[in-house]
């Protein structure tokens, strides 16, 4: 999936909120009901069109679908759809666009909505049920998400108790990216525990070399990956429960739990003897693009970077992904077994502006186990990911695509969408990121969350 989405949905929340927002539920109830054009269907007795025959003959229909998933990113998503046509007969009209988040909510409020668009975060989701123009999602989908996907999954689909959107494609936050050649050659061990992380720290430290490298200056969005990490503490300090109620300011957000979790963050990032390798002090950090936070890692300049899975495309071309190569990642490890094993990420999701008979089969088509292949087939060169389940991991091209899986697949995993891109846009694109990039200059973590609860929009 494309590195631009992570942030830009946020950015957009400002655009949308003309719309107004409806609230999140987690029932299984509105499903529509579903449409068929009658006649036999061109996929009757093919392998793989055994869930799409049901829609009938959709010979010379079309579906239009909107995204911000541009080239090269495109020609995958374009070919993983030729087995859908196969199948039915109708083809796909893809449209990508830079300015998808605000142009989205342009065409809904026009009445100029495409068939189906891929929705990047679940707050972009909400707002656009809250127009009245998106549709339930069919049985045959809320069948695919409930075989294929965990209930957190299907939560972030659901408004209002009705199930509108199937997730796609998927990326992991919960990762720290290390160099396998350096640990063999130091005797040093992926660390299990949170422990066992801060041990392996000061043991690295003792060689001269920093442990950590980060960077956080991202323009506009300067700041954000310090709340990737303090998100991902909330969920193992405190689990999804607690993480619920502060992203949806059901508790303040200084809490004295979040407070903690803050802290244990600043035993990192705030501690001189662990950053900033390859960069400064701990102030560096604010300055560094976050595009090269983990590239001193490549000359033995630091020996950790806490990043998400799609930091694969920031490594310099020539640069060996995999489990035994110049670099890789683990699992960002818990501090305790009380939550299991809690994923911080993103995705997309599927929303139908029609029940068309071919639209509803696209939806199906996209929420199997089927389609997950295709895609993964039709991406040799890596990149995209998926939570479903139906996912054969080995039709995945890149080693950091495969552990993303295997990370979703586990069935100790508890998934939570990224925090700050469900918050309302003066925290989460706002006070949050300004706010946690001053805590990396000196702010007190008393002080950096008082201003963001006391930030938070009073409705």
């Amino acid at each position: 999936m494309r590195t631009r989405t992570f942030r830009t949905a946020a950015l957009a929340v400002v655009a949308v909120a003309g719309l107004g927002l409806a609230g999140c539920g987690s029932d299984d109830g509105g499903s529509a009901d579903t449409q068929t054009a009658g006649g036999t269907s061109p996929g009757e007795g093919v392998d793989g069109c055994e869930q799409l025959t049901q829609f009938g003959d959709l010979t010379g229909k079309s579906v239009s679908v909107y995204t911000s998933i541009l080239p090269p990113e495109q020609a995958a998503q374009e070919q993983s759809y030729e087995l859908f046509t196969k199948c039915t007969g109708a083809k796909v009209d893809y449209e990508g666009s830079d300015q998808f988040e605000t142009q989205i909510v342009v065409r809904v409020k026009a009445g100029n909505a495409p068939d189906i668009a891929y929705i990047p975060q679940p707050g972009l989701l909400k707002t656009l049920v809250g127009s009245g123009q998106v549709v339930a999602a069919p049985q045959p989908v809320a069948d695919n998400v409930d075989k294929w996907f965990g209930e957190d999954w299907k939560g972030y689909g659901t408004v209002d108790g009705t199930f509108y959107a199937a997730p796609l494609g998927a990326s992991v936050k919960s990762f720290v990216w290390y160099s396998p050649s350096m640990f063999k050659k130091n005797g040093w061990t992926v660390p299990e525990t949170w422990d066992d992380m801060l041990k392996l720290s000061d043991e690295i430290e003792k060689t001269g070399i920093k442990p950590w490298c980060a960077g956080i200056e991202s323009g506009e969005a300067t700041g954000w990956p310090t709340t990737d990490w303090l998100e991902d503490a909330v969920l193992r300090e405190d689990g999804p429960d607690v993480y619920d109620q502060w992203v949806n300011h059901e508790i303040p957000f200084n809490d004295d739990k979040i407070a903690t979790a803050l802290d244990l963050v600043g035993g990192i990032l705030k501690n001189p003897d662990y950053v900033n390798g390859g960069f400064g002090d701990v102030d560096s950090i604010a300055t560094t693009a976050f595009q090269d936070g983990g590239l001193p890692i490549l000359k033995g300049q630091c020996a950790l970077h806490r990043q998400a899975s799609f930091y694969a495309a920031q490594w310099p071309e020539g640069t060996k992904v995999s489990e035994d190569g110049d670099v890789f990642a683990f699992y960002l490890p818990t501090t305790s077994d009380d939550y299991g094993k809690p994923v911080l990420g993103g995705g997309e999701f599927v929303a139908a502006f029609d029940d068309r008979p071919e639209v509803q089969a696209f939806q199906t088509y996209l929420s199997s186990d089927v389609w997950a292949n295709e895609k993964a087939k039709a991406t040799p060169g890596g990149g995209w990911v998926s939570a479903n389940t139906g996912l054969d991991i080995d039709n995945l091209a890149s080693p950091i695509d495969q552990l993303s899986a295997e990370t979703l697949q586990d069935p100790e995993a508890v998934f939570r969408f990224d925090g700050s891109d469900q918050m309302p846009s003066a925290v989460g694109a706002g006070s949050f990121w300004k706010e946690m990039t001053a805590w990396i200059t000196g702010e007190s973590t008393s002080d950096a969350l008082k201003n963001i609860e006391d930030s938070w929009p009073s409705s």
